[in-house]
């Protein structure tokens, strides 16, 4: 029966093969050993299971690390945008819009007033015409290829056939998540799908000159390498 000075001694194993207790311990630890088999085996089916732990090693990431996080990161934002939009709408019906309809009514009649009046003085002088030669800026634009870290080659498939996919771009010009519109989608597609668009660069979409997300339309040439 395991006694308590036993008990005391394998409390503090652990930290004694971490070289974590005082020369004091260890010597005692080690004495108590000496006498005791019970302590002696527990130590050493210890010790072995920290050998064997540490000949494991760190665990490789999957290859698809990063867009499988930017994929979490952009469902989180998406859900607190809808959150965000579903408070604004209810504050919205209960108190903006109620007080809209009035002043919409009387900006109608305004409305009504003033064209009345140009229209009297339109039948009086007709101005003369005016040419403008602007043209509308650009205000919005969607993403643009710029170049792959390296050459892109075919998708194999079971079939030869066209891949379309929609990928949409961050801010930044990458890619975070991605829908196949036509193609194959078994397992091993897609692995090469995300593997060609984690390498891709984009100019982001611009709202008047400020980067903003946007989507493109990717595709990819699917090749059969089956008889």
């Amino acid at each position: 029966m395991t006694s308590q000075t036993c008990r005391k001694h394998q409390s503090s194993f652990s930290a004694y093969l971490d070289g974590a207790v005082s020369g004091q311990q260890m010597q005692e630890i080690a004495r108590h050993m000496e006498s005791c088999d019970e302590c002696a085996r527990e130590f050493a089916a210890l010790r072995t299971m920290q050998q064997a732990l540490s000949t494991i090693g760190p665990a490789k990431a999957p290859a698809d690390l990063g867009l499988r996080l930017r994929l979490a990161i952009s469902h989180e934002q998406a859900a607190r945008r809808s959150s965000w939009l579903d408070s604004f709408s209810v504050k919205w019906d209960n108190t903006v819009r109620p007080m809209l309809v009035q002043v919409s009514a009387g900006f109608a009649g305004a409305v009504v007033l003033i064209g009345g009046i140009a229209l009297l003085l339109g039948m009086v002088a007709a101005p003369e015409p005016v040419m403008a030669n602007d043209e509308p800026l650009g205000a919005l634009t969607v993403p643009h290829y710029m170049r792959s870290v390296v050459d892109s080659p075919a998708i194999i498939t079971s079939q030869d056939t066209m891949i379309v996919v929609e990928a949409f771009i961050n801010a930044q010009g990458e890619v975070y998540d991605y829908n196949i519109l036509s193609g194959p989608t078994d397992p091993a597609v897609k692995n090469q799908i995300v593997n060609e668009l984690l390498l891709r660069i984009y100019e982001p979409a611009s709202a008047f000159g400020a980067p903003v997300r946007g989507r493109v339309m990717v595709t990819f040439s699917g090749i059969s390498v089956h008889s």
